[in-house]
């Protein structure tokens, strides 16, 4: 005999194609300012666009991409860029890529996915909590990946209609969620990364990071839509 759990399911599950079907295969996007406006200088942060391959690109799929290098110095010296960020030491690299659908299947891709493929290993993974310059708590994933010869602070999160998630299962499960509700699949990832000096600290590395994030966050609803 059919359990009343297996018809309850079936039931929601009948209601939310409904819906869907309801709602249309048409995305809402909320206008934003184009990612190529985003500041060029973010407190004591100047910075360098760095461009995104082709090859890069087509993996990525149909967004918009920031790729650029944050320097306490007017030039970074090529000795002591990182393969893995193009960043040298004291510096932050800063990837957003902002897809206003994912109706299609097109998807994020998580950093935990790409970086192994292009010789990195994590060394170490968790999460933090920063609270921003304006006070919003965001919760950002956490790592340290290797190459054998560098090391990377990496700090990343995805960003949706407001929310701030480290994981890459609640980032599906809100894009399925407001794609009911709001008719929005519109999301991003901020992934910001730094090199650690010879002989430096990961804490110290970790702050320089941390820093950069409360500074850069209350930037982001202007070119990712709350």
């Amino acid at each position: 005999m059919t359990s009343p759990q297996f018809w309850s399911i079936l039931c929601l599950l009948g209601g939310t194609a409904a819906l869907i079907n309801v709602r249309g295969d048409q995305d809402r996007v909320p206008s934003s300012t184009p990612l190529s406006q985003f500041p060029s200088r973010i407190g004591v942060w100047s910075s360098t666009d760095v461009p995104i391959h082709q090859d890069v690109l087509d993996v990525l799929g149909k967004g918009f991409f920031l790729n650029r290098i944050y320097t306490e110095t007017a030039s970074v010296s090529p000795a002591t860029v990182s393969p893995a960020t193009t960043a040298g030491a004291d510096s932050i690299g800063l990837f957003i890529g902002y897809f206003p659908t994912q109706r299609t299947g097109q998807s994020i891709h998580s950093p935990q996915n790409c970086l192994p493929g292009s010789g990195w290993t994590f060394e170490s993974s968790g999460t933090t909590d920063i609270t921003d310059d304006v006070g919003k708590m965001i919760r950002v994933g956490e790592y340290v990946i290797s190459d054998g010869t560098s090391k990377d602070e990496v700090l990343y999160w995805y960003r949706a209609h407001g929310r701030s998630m480290a994981s890459d299962y609640a980032a599906k499960f809100y894009t399925l969620l407001d794609s009911i509700r709001y008719s929005r699949t519109d999301a991003a990832l901020v992934r910001v990364v730094t090199t650690m000096r010879p002989g430096e600290s990961r804490q110290a590395a970790h702050d320089r990071a941390v820093n950069f994030v409360k500074e850069t966050s209350p930037l982001l609803p202007a070119y990712v839509p709350d």
